[in-house]
């Protein structure tokens, strides 16, 4: 990088904060922090949810990918997202938006309390905050490895200056800070996504290769495949339930985005655009990936710096500093959006249970809070992204592949799937026991099966198997020990539909203003039983 390169980053840094200090004048309440006040238009909505999807990971560990194996980063990546979005475009967007419609909660597991108990609302909870924690210190144990390739800084500077830019923007204005950066992010990406495509093809026409014979040099046989290596098609199937369930929200980041729009048909309109996004944009992306073995040699055995050494290699300064800027993009996109969804769990779900006085915050009260715990998140991600390249977890791409994959299933099945009716009669006994038994069987084929099993589990095995057995041990509990009470079926129908029936009457709004106070009408109930 050279000065023209670092006054592009530089100038994107200002931009961000500057978007995230316009923000703070349209945040009032907790509600406007995380999600928006229910007035985000469907464009907005869809642009940010496409963008909080992925991060600079894309840039290393798929990148690395497509450079071992070709086209699978995308047909079992990019493409189970995309899907996925499009069937919950109907099937869960517009439920999580009447979350907060028609039940008037704030945080997408707020929900779980009246759906199933809250017990089951907090296991849910605290694990996956701390699920977030690792998921997040991968993306930026990325983002500062590709930052090392350009500028030479150590992993840890790289860290410590993307996430506290990051801190800056999205605690002083929330969830608009969040979109808001996520569309000017979303322009930048598609001016450097571009550029890096068009500079692959001219170096390609240099050295004498088409745009299609690409694919019959020696260096790319067998990339054309679909499916190949470790990436096979218990791979894909496990991956298109997994897609289906986290990018609808059960990674809490993306139900936000649903849940920030006006109503329920804005929120479907929202997802359709993120699906089309997310079918047609990553090609553009990913193509120079598929190419990168033809133009240069990946120094580390992953290829995770193929993308990254391809970039010095073709772009003019000024373009560089434009491709870096959307590494950037897309890391800050995902993490600022993930601190503001874990901030709404932790304050409204989590500290009215464990702290009295939480109960009765008022609305200036909880946005302080809001604000604090999202700075706290992301200094814990922050650390936990040092540790990312440590034999604990391995490296970035094992990280968001085994760790965050394998164990989305059991956290997100109880959620998901408590919003439709045909899992009605499954209760608060049917989701923990999914819960635990798919974190157990997440232990054990990562652990004591895989260490006793000559060469491993495959991988397909490590993200399949959790999720197996958390959907059906969900839906078999169901039927044998149905807990499909008036109260619960009342929550159901009132996320099911948009008319005012009976039974959607009969579940009142959160009592008070406090952010808190839902959950500590709980705290009291239990208390008294």
């Amino acid at each position: 990088m050279n000065s023209l390169d670092w006054a592009v980053l530089i100038g994107y840094f200002g931009v961000m904060v500057a978007i995230g200090v316009w923000s703070h004048k349209r945040v009032d309440t907790v509600s406007d922090f995380f999600t928006a006040g229910g007035k985000m238009p469907w464009w907005l909505s869809g642009i940010s949810h496409h963008m909080s999807g992925y991060s600079a990971v894309m840039f290393t560990g798929y990148a690395g990918i497509a450079y071992t194996y070709g086209v699978t980063s995308f047909v079992t990546w990019s493409f189970p997202i995309a899907l996925g979005i499009a069937v919950g475009s109907k099937l869960f967007a517009p439920r999580i938006n009447r979350l907060r419609s028609r039940l008037h909660v704030a945080s997408p597991l707020e929900y779980l309390k009246n759906r199933y108990d809250l017990k089951t609302q907090q296991a849910l909870a605290w694990s996956g905050m701390l699920l977030k924690i690792v998921d997040v210190g991968a993306k930026w144990a990325a983002i500062a490895t590709l930052l090392s390739v350009f500028t030479g800084v150590s992993l840890n500077q790289g860290i410590l200056i993307t996430g506290c830019i990051t801190a800056v923007y999205c605690t002083i204005g929330g969830l608009w800070a969040d979109a808001l950066t996520e569309l000017g992010q979303f322009a930048i990406q598609l001016l450097a996504g571009i550029a890096m495509f068009v500079a692959v093809i001219v170096e390609l026409d240099n050295k004498g290769i088409g745009f299609f014979s690409a694919w019959d040099e020696p260096a790319l046989q067998g990339h054309e495949k679909p499916l190949v290596g470790p990436y096979g098609t218990v791979f894909l199937l496990a991956f298109l339930f997994i897609k289906l369930f986290e990018y609808n929200g059960g990674m809490l980041n993306q139900a936000q985005r649903y849940m920030a729009t006006p109503n329920a048909r804005e929120a479907e309109r929202s997802a359709r655009l993120s699906a089309i996004l997310w079918l047609v944009w990553p090609l553009v992306l990913f193509f120079p990936m598929w190419m990168s073995p033809l133009l240069v040699e990946a120094q580390n055995p992953d290829g995770s710096d193929s993308y990254g050494l391809m970039t010095e290699q073709l772009l003019p300064h000024g373009l560089l500093g434009l491709v870096i800027v959307g590494f950037f993009s897309h890391t800050m996109a995902m993490c600022s959006s993930d601190a503001n969804a874990i901030a709404a769990v932790f304050t409204r779900d989590c500290a009215p249970v464990v702290w009295r006085r939480a109960r009765t915050w008022s609305q200036g009260q909880g946005l302080r809070v809001a604000r604090v715990t999202t700075v706290v998140f992301l200094g814990l991600s922050m650390a936990a992204a040092t540790q990312v390249n440590s034999p604990t977890f391995g490296d970035i791409i094992t990280v968001v592949i085994k760790w965050v994959a394998g164990l989305m299933g059991p956290m997100a099945i109880p959620m998901m799937l408590g919003l439709l009716r045909p899992f009605r009669r499954s209760g608060p006994t049917a989701a923990l026991t999914s819960w635990a038994l798919g974190l157990f069987a997440f232990w054990l084929v990562n652990y004591p099966i895989h260490w006793n099993v000559d060469g491993g589990v495959p991988l397909q095995y490590q993200v399949s198997v959790p999720l197996a057995v958390s959907l059906v041990l969900y839906i078999l509990i169901g039927f044998i020990k149905p807990e499909d009470t008036p109260e619960r079926l009342a929550v159901i129908e009132k996320i099911n539909t948009d008319g005012d029936g009976a039974a959607a009457a009969a579940v009142p709004a959160p009592a008070g203003t406090g952010t808190g106070a839902a959950a500590g009408d709980d705290v009291v109930r239990m208390s008294k039983d």
